[in-house]
């Protein structure tokens, strides 16, 4: 229906906002095998799940952090919607507490950012894809309060991991980053995987082109 110039004076301030018009958009899309979606910085990106290397290094990185974090509490989980406010993220991997229901989640649709202490991105090819992980996310993950971010990218270069800490929300800013190419071990500074090392044995050797 098209409104006529005669109900210009409709009351519209009950209207919700964007934020929750996506949040509603969200919760009902239904997207074939393969795709995934998050609500990142006001707008809802859809995108495939990751190809071969991709899920390789992830779970290489999953797997050494269930063995790191065997005795500390804590736990590193796959494929979860990760909620701040009205924003959903799906990383390719978070920590947070062993029984993740310590983590709350009033609408049932994944955990609250707040109980996340680390989140990883293994970074997807194409231009847009590397924009979403490498500045859109990190600013939305800062925003998010997450203590440590860590991104590892093949496509870096020879391949890079860059492992951020000291979020400010305000600012929508990690003030600490250490970034070093495939073939160099760094280590997590902070939080239940302080000291977890991440190396060759996850990234695989340098891509040298």
């Amino acid at each position: 229906m098209t409104a006529m110039a005669g109900e210009a004076d409709l009351d519209l301030g009950d209207r919700p906002g964007l934020e929750e018009v996506l949040w509603q958009a969200w919760k009902t899309l239904e997207l074939p095998d393969g795709y995934r979606a998050e609500i990142v910085e006001g707008f809802i990106e859809v995108s495939p799940t990751g190809r071969r290397n991709h899920a390789r290094i992830a779970n290489r990185l999953r797997d050494a952090l269930v063995l790191f974090l065997v005795d500390s509490g804590s736990a590193a989980y796959q494929d979860t919607n990760v909620l701040h406010g009205r924003k959903v993220f799906i990383p390719d991997l978070i920590v947070g507490p062993k029984d993740i229901d310590d983590i709350p989640d009033p609408d049932g649709l994944g955990v609250e950012a707040g109980g996340v202490t680390l989140v990883a991105e293994v970074v997807s090819p194409g231009h847009d894809a590397r924009k979403r992980d490498l500045i859109r996310k990190r600013r939305a993950y800062a925003r998010a309060g997450i203590p440590v971010y860590v991104i590892i990218d093949d496509l870096d270069g020879d391949g890079h991991v860059t492992v951020l800490t000291d979020p400010h929300p305000d600012r929508a800013t990690y003030e600490a980053e250490i970034r070093v190419p495939y073939g160099t071990e760094v280590t997590v500074p902070e939080g239940p995987a302080k000291g977890f090392v991440i190396g060759v044995a996850i990234t695989g050797e340098p891509r040298r082109g």
